[in-house]
């Protein structure tokens, strides 16, 4: 007996009964995935903040007085007891660094141009170039100083720039011959009474290069070297050339500096104070400032020259203020000039 035929239209509605769920399962999962998609490609990205540039504080001259000198936490060092004297051998004043006057020995007399003030001093430091944070150190104080930069330290070009940049004088610090070379070092790049004139005209050109901003020039040690007037003659071309002042800084009392400078034309003065910090003790440095200021009282005006000591920024940044709140007018050396 012949099977009976199943209707196709059943088994279709069976077949697609059973599928369309996982098709409406699979059209939501699709749906789903595409609102995800579109949301997070339309999400606003966050702002990106740029890097901060570092700040760096520029040492501001103020011409207010400071009745607190603020000390940098760098230099703040504790008091060192004075050098005790031996009883047999009685010293009114401390050592004396190599080539300078003594403090019992006075420079020839120096007499500068009249500057508004009861009392005018001129502070050169010395030997600068070795340190940034040293120069502004210094131009914190507020005063007005004249830095002087040993050609070919390891910062002298950055000193220069710094100093230069805050408004201060700028010299250059030539390196001579003194009295007791070769025992005593001497700069690579300092002169000799050995070199020709035409060596020596040459090297005080590379050195002026080497310093930029300088306006003036004074000797580093050079107690042989500047008694001899055809070598001294040789330098102070140079520097008359470049429009530059010379400072005698009076390293032996016979030099010719400052009266050769005059004969031939430039602008010129000479230290006529012991140096300040011939002791490395700040009580002994403050003691000698307080000398600088008595003679700058008597006598209109004075250069004074020191070196960048921890000591003698540390006084300098204590005493320079109360000077000035006393009447003391500080200028640059080069307003001393003539």
């Amino acid at each position: 007996m012949p099977k009976p035929k199943r209707s196709r239209s059943n088994t279709g509605k069976k077949q697609g009964g059973g599928f369309r769920p996982f098709l409406y399962l699979a059209l939501t999962a699709v749906l789903i995935i595409l609102l995800f998609y579109f949301l997070e490609k339309h999400k606003k990205p966050e702002p990106v903040k740029p890097p901060s540039k570092p700040s760096f504080e520029q040492p501001q001259v103020s011409g207010k007085p400071s009745r607190k000198p603020k000390i940098p936490e760098t230099l703040r060092e504790p008091e060192q007891p004075a050098i005790p004297v031996k009883p047999e051998q009685p010293v009114k004043h401390p050592p004396v660094r190599e080539g300078c006057l003594s403090p019992a020995v006075t420079a020839p007399p120096v007499k500068h141009p009249e500057v508004p003030g009861t009392a005018t001093i001129a502070v050169i430091i010395d030997d600068m170039g070795t340190s940034v944070r040293e120069v502004r150190s210094l131009m914190e104080i507020g005063v007005p100083l004249t830095f002087s930069i040993i050609p070919g330290l390891r910062e002298a070009r950055e000193v220069a720039e710094t100093a230069h940049a805050g408004g201060y004088d700028v010299m250059l610090h030539i390196p001579m011959e003194p009295m007791d070379y070769p025992a005593r070092r001497l700069e690579a790049n300092g002169l000799l009474l050995a070199y020709s004139d035409n060596e020596i005209e040459k090297r005080v050109r590379g050195l002026i290069q080497s310093v930029p901003h300088a306006v003036g020039a004074n000797n580093h040690m050079g107690s042989r070297f500047t008694q001899d007037r055809d070598k001294m003659r040789a330098v102070l071309g140079v520097l008359k050339e470049n429009g530059m002042y010379f400072v005698d800084s009076m390293t032996t009392p016979k030099s010719v500096g400052l009266s050769l400078a005059r004969e031939m034309g430039l602008r010129a003065t000479a230290r006529n104070a012991p140096f300040i910090d011939n002791s490395a003790d700040v009580g002994a440095i403050k003691a000698q400032l307080a000398s600088l200021e008595r003679l700058a009282r008597k006598n209109g005006s004075v250069v004074g020259i020191c070196h960048p000591h921890g000591a003698t920024i540390r006084a300098l940044t204590e005493e320079l203020p109360r000077m000035r709140d006393r009447g003391i007018s500080f200028v640059y050396v080069s307003q001393l000039l003539r």
